[in-house]
């Protein structure tokens, strides 16, 4: 038996054990960053929206209504529709913070971000952003945004958090998702109504802020 083999386990015990100590370091270091900001809204949505598009521009608007209604903004802290949030809380003058997560394809960290913490595990991000936010808004996206919504979605589902809202915006972009919700899951017995229950469905940003006001007071 080569030395190689015979050591293997030990070997894969001791980059276990430093890896448990670089995990509670990042979560320490988000707890430290983040413990101090003000109620504060997510913002999810698609990275790969550039500037012109209609839905930047409706995003930088929402996340400066939201600021100056009294709420702190979170985002990815990347391009896209993260950086349009963190662009209109950043005009609007508020904290526009960005957990910005460190992929082998570099994102980089947009520069409208007066708050910034960083992850190398998404499942520490995820936490942080449930930890923090009152409440969560879905602009239109990717897989990254559905992971996002699920995970606050099950956690809310099975009583581990208390409940807060979700709002999915954009009725043309996300009406499908929900009708599959529908039709596919709830008739099969996969969901309950109170299920779909937990997240709302609207069309513009003074509509999610004005719900928002209502549900999280500030």
């Amino acid at each position: 038996m080569s030395t190689s083999h015979q050591y293997l386990i030990d070997d894969l015990s001791v980059s276990e054990s430093w890896r448990l100590f670089r995990i509670m370091a990042e979560i320490v270091d988000g707890f430290e960053v983040l413990g101090e900001i003000k109620p504060a809204v997510s913002i999810f949505g698609s990275a790969r929206v550039a500037p012109d598009d209609p839905l930047y521009a409706d995003t930088a608007k929402l996340a400066g209504l939201l600021c100056r209604a009294g709420y702190s903004v979170i985002t990815g802290g990347g391009p896209g529709l993260m950086e349009a949030a963190n662009k209109g809380a950043h005009d609007a003058s508020g904290e526009s913070i960005g957990l910005h997560i460190h992929l082998p394809l570099e994102q980089k960290p947009n520069p409208y971000l007066t708050i910034r913490s960083d992850y190398r595990y998404f499942f520490i991000r995820k936490l942080m952003f449930v930890k923090y936010a009152m409440a969560y808004i879905a602009m239109p996206g990717g897989f990254g945004t559905l992971d996002e919504l699920s995970e606050a979605l099950v956690l809310i589902q099975t009583r581990r958090i208390k409940p807060f809202p979700i709002i999915f915006l954009g009725k043309a972009f996300w009406g499908g998702l929900v009708d599959w919700f529908r039709q596919s899951m709830l008739s099969r017995g996969f969901l309950s109504e109170e299920d779909l229950e937990l997240f709302s469905v609207m069309d513009t940003p003074e509509e999610a802020v004005a719900f928002i006001r209502r549900h999280v007071i500030v």
